[in-house]
């Protein structure tokens, strides 16, 4: 029961002491969690820099850590895979984004809802995430990223890493 107490107490005390998510032009958040998508998980980290009150541009990039080895046949090839493993340039993706920050127009400023699209190394696609500051330097965030068009041909047994539907979790900083 104590145990119980004790989160209720900080669950609340972290809302109630909660911090304004994004502030607008001249404003930095970089944020650094997990990325997990199908056959594979790893690192993403992201930097985003306000230009306005309700806009920002910036730069994300993943590295999948864990990538399950490839067994078998792809594309008509006769001669089977065996154990393949994905090279670095498999796993790394970088992307230039820019982001529609939502705060101020929903009306909860510690709370920070930002769609946005972005132009990476192997597609083109958009994101929703979502920011929520416990104290004017920490928070946390989640985030969900698409592909709209991808630049690939799926010749590469790879060709799926990073150029898929995406989660993210984990702690984003304020900067200014």
């Amino acid at each position: 029961m104590k145990k119980v107490i004790t989160l209720l107490f900080l669950v609340s005390f972290g809302f109630t002491q909660a911090q304004e998510a994004f502030k607008g032009k001249g404003d930095i958040k970089v944020s650094v969690g997990a990325n997990i998508q199908n056959g594979g998980s790893g690192i993403q980290g992201s930097v985003d820099f306000g230009l306005g009150e309700n806009f920002s541009f910036g730069f994300v990039a993943n590295y999948l850590l864990g990538v399950d080895n490839f067994n078998g046949f792809y594309h008509n090839n006769p001669t089977p895979y065996t154990d393949l493993k994905p090279d670095f340039s498999d796993r790394f993706d970088a992307k230039a984004r820019i982001n529609a920050n939502l705060s101020s127009v929903i009306g909860v400023k510690q709370l920070d809802v930002y769609p946005g699209l972005s132009l990476g190394l192997r597609n083109f696609g958009g994101h929703v995430g979502g920011r929520y500051f416990f104290t004017d330097g920490f928070g946390v965030f989640t985030e969900i990223g698409f592909p709209i068009a991808k630049y690939g041909n799926n010749k590469d047994v790879f060709d799926h890493l990073n150029n898929q539907a995406t989660f993210s979790l984990g702690a984003s900083f304020n900067l200014q």
